[in-house]
């Protein structure tokens, strides 16, 4: 279908174009609210700008699409493929991304208060300075994903990928992270202060000088991790593996650990300052 075809049948009042083939349509700033393009092929499609309203996009092909400032508040983008699109500065407000494969998009400045980000797949896509304060992201692929700058305050990201993933600047104050995979992120100088990092996977992660005061670390794996000058005072280390870690000049005051914590061969615990967790410090 052209794009003329497309914009004079929605004129005269038709919404449903489900299953229409649509690659490299061209429909900038076009008005097509609340259409309906369940199934449809948009692979390669141009709309920049365009009013997407409540549209319906439901496992819709939109592979290599510009949506560039598009206005998709409220859209159905739900098992969409998305791989490679360009949804820099789009209104993605309370859209349903549930299932959608991101790999590899543009979401620099994006909206996405009240998006459904259920099962969505974002490795490598590009986050910076995207707001997800508050939002669910349990689970979700971000695997090398650019999140530098980007808000993630109290966001649940419990059991989510992280690996690889540029946090440089990112806001985490309040954020979940506990079962979350962060092998090898740089974290230095980052405030995780009372974050829940509980079963964490931070093996090899750089946490130089960052403040993870009374964070919790309980069973997470630190293994060969960076925490030089790193500030773990009152944290909760009951379990966690931190054989080969980096502990120069690591400040360990008040911090818990439990007999089954693994410390690197030789680490003095007592000169840095951490207690063995009793009911009556525990309890404390």
């Amino acid at each position: 279908m052209y794009d003329y075809e497309l914009l004079q049948e929605y004129l005269e009042g038709q919404r449903d174009f489900r299953g229409v083939d649509l690659s490299h349509i061209s429909l900038l700033g076009a008005n097509l609210a609340d259409i309906i393009l369940e199934g449809a092929n948009l692979t390669g499609a141009s709309l920049p700008s365009a009013y997407l309203a409540a549209a319906n996009f439901s496992r819709v092909n939109l592979t290599e699409t510009n949506l560039h400032q598009a206005f998709l508040s409220r859209a159905n983008l739900s098992f969409a493929k998305l791989n490679h699109a360009n949804l820099s500065d789009a209104d993605l407000t309370k859209a349903n991304l549930k299932g959608a494969s991101l790999v590899r998009a543009n979401l620099s400045g994006a909206k996405l208060s009240g998006a459904n980000l259920t099962g969505v797949n974002l490795r490598e896509a590009n986050l910076q300075a995207v707001n997800f304060c508050g939002a669910d992201l349990r689970g979700i692929n971000l695997r090398s994903a650019n999140l530098m700058d980007a808000n993630l305050s109290w966001a649940n990201l419990s059991g989510a990928r992280l690996s690889g993933a540029k946090l440089h600047g990112a806001i985490l104050t309040g954020a979940k992270l506990n079962e979350a995979y962060l092998n090898g992120v740089d974290l230095h100088e980052t405030d995780l202060s009372g974050i829940n990092l509980s079963e964490a996977k931070l093996n090899g992660a750089n946490l130089q000088a960052a403040n993870l005061t009374a964070a919790n670390l309980n069973a997470a794996h630190l293994r060969s991790a960076i925490l030089s000058w790193a500030i773990l005072r009152a944290a909760d280390l009951s379990d966690a593996d931190l054989r080969g870690a980096s502990l120069k000049h690591t400040n360990l005051e008040r911090s818990l650990y439990t007999e089954d914590t693994q410390f690197p061969r030789g680490f003095d615990l007592l000169a840095h300052g951490a207690y063995l967790a009793t009911d009556d410090t525990m309890a404390a």
